[in-house]
């Protein structure tokens, strides 16, 4: 492979896959490189979830964002699932789309009592409607009595990515782009106002490149990689439950999940399953983490819904997210590579939102990314291999024990 493109995406997940759709529509000639297969990563092995608001809780961002910054980032995560929508019908991609919404459960009482205080500052002073839930009235909503009561959004949504990211990847090829798999990027060089790209295949010269490997970034992105901690989450599906079951666990089929900092979340897939997933231990995914993140993982399904303590379980995966010290997304250019990572979880939502925005942005429209004015900062020894996840589990820990 030898040759010249306008733009190379570095990275196969919905950042990068997204990103190569808008740009290719726009006319430009566009290659993207993958290390494995597209959506091997994040993209295409998480829980199928597309949430609104940001990982830090618009009550926070609004203290240390000012309101209308906050807001309009905060709005960018409804506006992402609505364009999730629009490309699932625009490229007729059967991937169960719907969009059920999210009930949000309190794991305290105190936790409750945030959301009363979130449900007041979204309902008068965004416009934006959500419905408190107290614990007396919970059952409505769910087949447990372990939470405190929960609040209600109608937007979030549900979905099996791994054919969302496969449609996407369809959708990108029949607009022009030219997609390489098993083909990482070995090094990047800087030629006057182009870059050389080095991969097994050979070199190609690019105008433009968009770094989107979230947390799969190593080096030669050594900067971008110390900026990002990769984290395990790790998830569970029981074998295919009676409906009856289902209707008791979650009537309304929403997409859930605890308050807690090490959270979980879960949903009742279309045939039936319970997947259930979380951050069971702070650890990379490998088979063996993986396996004992699943005995975790169960032990705290079986404390929500004692009725599944006989299920099966069918599956067990882990994957990795991508988290900045501050769990907020940056994006932007550095030593004229661009780029955009960070979503802590949001992934499905926002790597699908920042690749169309990253498209426009690096077609000159600048205020296209909303988060182009934060500083990426590196997290403090951080050298390349993630030696303080251990650490920084006990912390997360020690925060849901005394909050």
């Amino acid at each position: 492979m030898e040759g010249r493109t306008d733009v190379a995406v570095i990275g196969g997940g919905l950042t990068g896959v997204v990103a190569a759709l808008h740009l290719a529509r726009g006319g430009a000639k566009v290659d993207l490189f993958e290390q494995h297969t597209v959506g091997f990563g994040a993209s295409g092995r998480n829980g199928g979830m597309a949430t609104t608001g940001m990982s830090v809780g618009i009550r926070q961002a609004v203290d240390t964002m000012g309101f209308d910054t906050a807001v309009r980032r905060y709005n960018a995560y409804t506006e992402a699932i609505d364009l999730i929508e629009k490309l699932v019908t625009e490229e007729q991609i059967d991937c169960d789309f719907g969009r059920p919404g999210k009930l949000n459960l309190a794991s305290k009482p105190a936790h409750y009592e945030g959301f009363q205080k979130t449900h007041e500052l979204l309902n008068t002073r965004l416009g934006l409607e959500t419905q408190l839930v107290p614990k007396a009235e919970l059952r409505r909503e769910i087949g447990s009595d372990a939470f405190h009561g929960g609040m209600v959004e109608s937007q979030s949504a549900s979905l099996h990515v791994g054919k969302y990211i496969r449609g996407l990847g369809d959708a990108a090829e029949r607009a022009g782009v030219t997609i390489h798999e098993k083909a990482p990027v070995l090094s990047l060089t800087k030629r006057g106002s182009s870059h050389e790209l080095e991969t097994p295949r050979g070199r190609i010269h690019a105008d433009q490149v968009l770094l989107a490997t979230g947390a799969y970034t190593r080096r030669p992105f050594r900067w971008h990689q110390v900026r990002i901690a990769p984290v395990g989450s790790f998830i569970i599906a029981t074998e295919p439950l009676d409906r009856s079951v289902c209707d008791d666990i979650l009537p309304h089929r929403r997409v859930a999940s605890d308050s807690k900092n090490l959270l979980n979340y879960f949903r009742i897939t279309p045939d039936n399953r319970l997947l259930f997933g979380g951050r069971a231990r702070f650890a990379m995914s490998n088979p063996q983490s993986d396996e004992k993140s699943g005995k975790l993982l169960r032990d705290a399904m079986v404390n929500f819904f004692p009725q599944l303590a006989g299920a099966r379980v069918d599956y067990c995966w882990g994957g990795l997210v991508d988290m900045s010290i501050d769990r907020l997304v940056h994006a932007g250019e550095h030593d004229g590579v661009y780029y955009s990572m960070g979503y802590a979880g949001h992934g499905v939502q926002m790597a699908t939102y920042m690749g169309r925005q990253m498209a426009e942005y690096m077609s000159g429209v600048s205020e296209a990314n909303v988060w182009g004015d934060l500083r990426f900062r590196r997290i403090p020894g951080h050298f390349g291999p993630p030696w303080f996840l251990p650490v920084a589990g006990a912390y997360y820990k020690l925060k849901d024990r005394v909050s």
